[in-house]
């Protein structure tokens, strides 16, 4: 394989495209003494930029519930710009989809537990996910949606 037609995969930058921290009911529920439900959702996306640039975002939202009152929601987009070539069409959903979420799940985790702490509750620690089984499940429910099966 030449140099000209080998696979390239370079991180070009990441970084915070959007963070929020919501306390609503603050400063009551800081009097609050049982420990929260707390609920993790993820998503991924990513954009072409160019030939061979893609931005690829994951999106975590932290919700913490005390007794069916939301003690916050921290929400964090981490990005990424990944330089991919002479990679093929097919396997390009599965590089942005596993490659880049796995690269940027360490950034975001560490941008969500500085953001919850900061405001003022303990830290929350994501746990590692598998990003190729959330990508396998969202291939298979878009073959299911789409009325078709993948085996």
């Amino acid at each position: 394989m030449s140099d000209e037609t080998k696979p390239v995969f370079a991180i070009e930058k990441i970084y915070v495209k959007d963070l929020s921290l919501e306390v609503p009911h603050a400063p009551g529920i800081f009097l609050e003494r049982d420990a929260p439900q707390v609920h993790v959702e993820l998503k991924t996306q990513h954009t072409r930029m160019n030939d061979d640039l893609y931005d690829a975002t994951l999106t975590v939202t932290v919700t913490a519930k005390v007794k069916e009152k939301v003690m916050f929601i921290v929400e964090a987009e981490q990005a990424g710009i990944f330089r991919i070539r002479h990679v093929a069409e097919g396997d390009m959903g599965a590089v942005l989809g596993i490659g880049c979420a796995n690269i940027l799940f360490p950034y975001v985790r560490e941008t969500v537990s500085d953001a919850v702490t900061r405001g003022g509750f303990p830290t929350v620690i994501l746990n590692p996910v598998n990003f190729e089984a959330l990508y396998q499940q969202q291939q298979q429910k878009t073959a299911t949606d789409a009325g078709t099966t993948i085996h």
